[in-house]
């Protein structure tokens, strides 16, 4: 059998980002919820999931030109709430507003990293901070946490991260980032 590596298309946070949204995560925490480490926190672009580790390179070369493609952008925070479904949530997400510059990326990576026709479902800009735990009943709704100031994560390069599964949350690293608009790489 070939070996396999799991992947996805994401952004770093900035520095300031991720403490600020573990901060403003507390008040919804309860023992239903499952806290994403703050090393694992990122915006994700695509999830590619199991491939066979040959097409690494092929996934790569992908990823660069359409970096070079879209222009770098900055999201908006909207709210820290229940997600993706308010009425059936399956985590606690930072969401964002909508940014064309996030949709035509996101869009360009799903319709050449697709193994099949992509999701038409509009892409919600957002970061995972908590999942609910498996085998719970259904969650029981809370209020949103808005944020008082503006907060923003500025995007400007994209990476292929490699998820390896671990016990308690998977570990993983930036096989290699891509500035967008740019015509270079940016090594990890």
């Amino acid at each position: 059998m070939d070996a396999t590596i799991r992947l996805f298309i994401a952004a770093s946070l900035t520095d300031e980002l991720g403490p600020y949204l573990k901060e403003q995560l507390r008040p919804l925490l309860d023992d239903t919820l499952r806290p994403i480490p703050l090393q694992n926190m990122h915006l994700t672009l695509f999830f590619i999931g199991n491939i066979p580790a040959t097409e690494i390179d092929t996934i790569r070369y992908k990823v660069k030109e359409i970096a070079h493609q879209c222009e770098p952008f900055t999201l908006q925070l909207a709210a820290v709430e229940q997600g993706p479904k308010p009425t059936s949530p399956r985590l606690i997400w930072a969401r964002f507003n909508e940014h064309p510059e996030f949709a035509k990326l996101s869009k360009k990576l799903s319709g050449a990293l697709a193994p099949e026709e992509p999701n038409k479902l509009k892409p919600t800009p957002h970061i995972t901070l908590a999942r609910y735990r498996k085998n719970i009943a259904r969650p029981e709704a809370k209020p949103p946490v808005l944020p008082e100031k503006d907060i923003t994560l500025p995007v400007y390069a994209i990476g292929v991260w490699k998820s390896e599964l671990a016990s308690p949350h998977p570990i993983y690293s930036i096989l290699e980032s891509y500035l967008l608009g740019q015509n270079q790489t940016n090594p990890r």
